[in-house]
């Protein structure tokens, strides 16, 4: 009987995931959690069972996204050039955040509010993103009195420009490259 509670629990579990993520999709992170549970076809008990906050829910969806976003990091510190790593990932990131409307909102909020459900998986993204912006700085490449803060704070805020309406209608992952562009030349140190 404890297996088939357990195989129940774990399509309950998958099913919500499912369901979040079109609801998400369709409506931002700030969609019905009552209307995510009645969708898969359980009660909203069952889902705060399995997702004590919207951020559990959240950061659950996001894991994975948040894993390949380190792991890029890593891979991108042996690059020949710290400038093009740095903004390759921060593209990677922006394109990420932009996954839900209210998302980019989501990550920088967690970040600075160290209770949150999302708070170390966006924290771990954080230090990976902040190495490469280091190493970018140590070679001259960035001005060094950016913090990693600020460069994603820059990178969410493209993220959510690429939200709007007129984003909407252009070649997404274009628009947000080119307003990434257009940032990485601004942190360019003085003169340089």
């Amino acid at each position: 009987m404890s297996e088939a509670m357990r195989a129940d629990a774990r399509r309950n579990y998958d099913m919500l995931l499912g369901v979040a993520r079109q609801a998400f999709a369709e409506q931002g992170t700030d969609a019905s959690l009552r209307d995510v549970a009645r969708r898969a076809g359980v009660g909203i008990g069952t889902l705060y069972r399995h997702f004590p906050t919207r951020e559990a829910l959240l950061e659950a969806l996001l894991r994975s996204g948040f894993d390949g976003l380190r792991a890029k990091a890593d891979d991108l510190l042996e690059s020949p050039s710290p400038k093009n790593a740095l903004a390759e990932w921060l593209l990677a990131f922006a394109l990420g955040s932009g996954t839900y409307r209210g998302l980019p909102e989501s990550v920088m909020g967690a970040l600075a509010d160290d209770t949150s459900r999302l708070h170390s998986s966006c924290e771990a993204m954080r230090h990976a993103g902040g190495r490469l912006l280091a190493r970018a700085q140590e070679t001259g490449a960035v001005r060094d009195d950016l913090t990693t803060g600020e460069m994603l704070s820059l990178a969410a805020g493209v993220s959510w420009a690429a939200g709007q309406s007129r984003a909407r209608t252009e070649d997404r992952e274009a628009f947000v490259a080119r307003l990434l562009e257009v940032t990485m030349e601004g942190l360019a140190p003085s003169g340089g």
